[in-house]
């Protein structure tokens, strides 16, 4: 085969990949004798330099790119992990996935494809429904990663599959759960290895349809709302990187992880070199034999970015929008284009401060405002956005907006405290989303100590008379092992990352507080599959020493894993981490008792966290923010 030369069209290392690249990427693979008749790319993405070259790097200075790739054979079920030089146009690197150590590739959606076929002529599964009155070709086989329970299991691509009753195309198949049966699939092979039918239950007949006839509501009125910059935006674009009221700040995008921040930079100076989810649990709480292995990882078992929105303008996005399209490879390994990926505005955001004074007359008020960086994505029943905000006070916000269809079986009634009943005989099980953050943390430059800072309330006594002191505690974490950490909200726990060698004017030094939302984390028990493969979760705070290959909270390859991948494993060495290169690991989310208001459709949830200023600034960065200009804003003498 001979390779074109790819189109060189990126000026810095951490550039997105195009479609120039995904194009050589393949065929450099298919040079190599790596693409049979069977294989499927699963993943292609950017592998990142070192932070190290990236910082040293000057435009004009060479670049290699490189892309990672993964690959499966669909006839053996074996994963291949290569790196591909497409500057170079080589691979690099090729290792083989023991998909009993190492766990699975993700699941293919081509594999999901195949999952009705395969049942359609499987007799037990066409026996149970029928048991319940309903013709197969009618039942919507939904196949759902099947997590790590039995060694006869363990080297095989499986999953398992409930079934949802469509009467027409119309209408919503998660109305109607079929509830009581599971199949056991090999998608390798093709097989159905088991149908366990443990109960017959009533199919839910109410409609899900968002129509007025199936659900009367009341009608709300709106008058039309207009966001509107008659000068343009304050923002500027250009070759990915944003500018905005000081801030500065590189867009990526990956198919595993979304969207991704990097080099974040205030004023010229460094805040975070790289901000990613690099992961995300939905374990459910339902321990009945149809349900007790639903424990789905978004990003690792199925890469969730796969599935991006393609973003419209007044119904996801309000004002003076600068789109991003994204792209990506498809399962043949050529490019895909995601239109309208990324949304990017700015949006008002109230009194940013304000102070009219007794003594000297001030009356000052200043807005508040800032810039949204966003993608939205669509995982089977669920919606997920994920926003990042930057302010004019120096403040980094990650706000997560849950919504879509909630997952839904059968009401059981009380005997069965695990659900909630949504509609009538609908229930919804109990389930938590647990978000991974991943924050290559750079305050000031990339010597960084992660400090846990909390109040302490100090005994009545001499030095106390009346009892009113509290004092602030400052705990710097010196190792990894120190650093795993839980929120506590009674005593305002927050974690300070500081650059000793930095600081204000004051003498203080230089830093930015993690401010966690503090929600319940896994409540999976120890001894479960769950807890061992989502450690992760079991901690709100990880903190590890920089290592470019430790990129996501559950390991490389989450599909199937047995466990202890991930955090666990990067901190095993117990790797010094004062004045050091940290990544701060966050642990958030939501745990989710549904409600009959969240059906037919499940109203926006949020979660997320923030990261504040702590003596980064001398003083408040946003007294250089103007007054308002707008016609909106006037007094009256």
């Amino acid at each position: 085969m001979t390779l074109t030369e790819p189109t060189t069209t990126v000026t810095h290392p951490l550039a997105r990949m195009t479609a120039a690249e995904i194009d050589t990427a393949r065929e450099v693979v298919a040079a190599a004798g790596l693409v049979g008749e069977r294989t499927k790319f699963v993943y292609v993405g950017l592998e990142e330099p070192h932070k190290a070259d990236v910082l040293a790097w000057s435009p004009g200075d060479p670049l290699e790119r490189r892309l990672r790739v993964l690959l499966l054979d669909q006839t053996t079920g074996q994963g291949r992990d290569l790196t591909v030089s497409v500057t170079g146009r080589e691979v690099v690197r090729v290792a083989a996935i023991d998909g009993v150590a190492d766990g699975q590739v993700p699941i293919l959606d081509a594999e999901f494809e195949a999952i009705e076929p395969i049942l359609a002529v499987d007799e037990r599964w066409v026996a149970a429904m029928a048991k319940r009155g309903l013709d197969v070709a009618t039942v919507r086989a939904v196949p759902l990663s099947a997590g790590s329970y039995f060694p006869e299991e363990f080297g095989h691509r499986v999953v398992r599959v409930l079934g949802f009753h469509q009467a027409d195309e119309a209408d919503l198949p998660w109305a109607h759960p079929v509830d009581g049966v599971v199949a056991y699939v090999d998608i390798t092979q093709g097989v159905v290895t088991a149908v366990h039918d443990h109960f017959d239950l009533p199919v839910p007949a109410e409609r899900g349809d968002l129509d007025q006839a199936t659900h009367p509501h009341p009608v709300r009125d709106l008058k039309p709302l207009e966001i509107t910059q008659p000068e343009g935006p304050t923002f500027t674009v250009e070759d990915d990187v944003v500018r905005w009221a000081g801030w500065e700040v590189r867009v990526g995008f990956d198919m595993r992880e979304g969207l991704t921040l990097h080099q974040v930079s205030v004023d010229g100076r460094s805040v975070v070199y790289r901000a990613s989810i690099s992961e995300m649990v939905v374990p459910y709480a339902d321990p009945s034999p149809v349900r007790f292995w639903q424990n789905y990882f978004d990003t690792g078992e199925y890469l969730f970015a796969r599935y991006t929105n393609s973003l419209e303008l007044g119904c996801d996005c309000l004002g003076e929008i600068h789109y991003f399209d994204a792209t990506i490879a498809d399962e043949d390994g050529n490019p895909r284009a995601i239109r309208n990926a990324i949304c990017l505005h700015e949006e008002d955001y109230g009194v940013g401060w304000k102070h009219t004074d007794l003594f000297n007359g001030m009356a000052e008020t200043r807005r508040s405002r800032r810039l949204v960086i966003s993608f939205f994505t669509t995982i089977g029943n669920y919606d997920y956005g994920f926003y990042w905000y930057l302010y004019l006070d120096g403040t980094i916000q990650l706000e997560s907006k849950a919504t879509g269809i909630v997952f839904t079986s059968a009401y059981r009634g009380d005997e069965h405290p695990y659900a909630t009943e949504i509609a009538p005989g609908l229930g919804a099980p109990f389930h938590q989303h647990l978000f991974s953050a991943r924050l290559d943390m750079a305050v000031d430059g990339t010597g960084n100590t992660v400090h846990e800072v909390e109040a302490v309330r100090e005994p009545m006594g001499p030095q106390n008379p009346y009892g009113n002191s509290f004092r602030r505690s400052s705990t710097p974490l010196t190792r990894e092992s120190e650093a795993a950490r839980v929120a506590d909200a009674t005593v305002g726990r927050t974690w300070h990352v500081v650059n000793p060698s930095k600081t204000n004017r004051l003498g203080q030094p230089v830093g930015y507080a993690l401010h966690p939302q503090n929600s319940p984390l896994l409540l999976a028990d120890p001894g479960s599959s769950i807890h061992q493969r989502a450690t992760f979760s079991t901690k709100s705070l990880w903190v590890t020493a920089y290592d470019p290959t430790e990129r996501y909270a559950a390991g490389d390859f989450v599909n199937q894993h047995p466990g202890s991948g991930g955090l666990p494993a990067f901190v095993a060495d117990d790797a010094p981490i004062e004045d050091a290169d940290v990544v701060v690991w966050h642990t958030f989310g939501l745990t989710h008792f549904p409600r009959p208001e969240d059906w037919p459709v499940m109203p926006t949830d949020y979660t997320g966290f923030t990261l504040k200023p702590v003596g980064f600034f001398d003083r408040n960065p946003a007294l250089g923010v103007p007054p308002s200009a707008s016609s909106h804003c006037s007094s009256h003498e």
